[in-house]
């Protein structure tokens, strides 16, 4: 079967709750999956629970991250150091899964911390029957260009405009 590539974005919640679906999903049916997190910080829960799944490697964000407005340039320059290295290490394990889902490469492409270059070459080259999934909120043309679906979440209403912050097991 050829792996087609799928695009999650937009402004509204449930990019990343799209992508843990397909990924519980094509667990559920013998597939092997790799999850791999960017520019997040690793502590979401349903990482936790994708770990467990038989099936399914995860790689979540590294602690610490911070966003890009309150990083040092030397801050800057090791977080692309670092998500290209990682961007690369999936490129070269790839082979050895049918899914890999690229949790918020979408965001940290177009925040300059991902080599929108090497991604785009690795989606034109990847392995036949790999299923890519992209996610974060504005994917430009070079990626539209390549993505075979592209599902826009849309923000109607979001509690955080009154002021509620990020809630344990909601929207972490």
């Amino acid at each position: 079967m050829k792996g087609l590539i799928h695009i999650y974005c937009g402004d509204g919640k449930g990019k990343t709750t799209a992508a843990v679906g397909l990924a519980v999903r094509a667990a559920g049916h013998g597939k092997r999956v790799l999850f791999l997190q960017f520019m997040k910080d690793g502590t979401s829960g349903e990482l936790r629970v994708l770990a467990d799944i038989p099936g399914i490697t995860v790689f979540p964000g590294e602690k610490g991250v911070k966003f890009a407005w309150s990083m040092s340039e030397q801050e800057k320059e090791d977080a692309r150091t670092l998500q290209n290295k990682r961007l690369k290490d999936a490129a070269e394990m790839a082979e050895d899964y049918d899914l890999l889902i690229l949790d918020e490469a979408v965001g940290t492409c177009e925040a300059g911390f991902l080599d929108k270059d090497v991604l785009c070459s690795f989606l034109d080259d990847k392995p036949e029957s790999l299923e890519v999934v992209l996610t974060g909120r504005s994917p430009g043309r070079e990626l539209s260009e390549r993505a075979d679906y592209i599902s826009e979440i849309k923000k109607i209403r979001h509690p955080f405009d009154r002021g509620i912050k990020a809630r344990e097991g909601i929207e972490q």
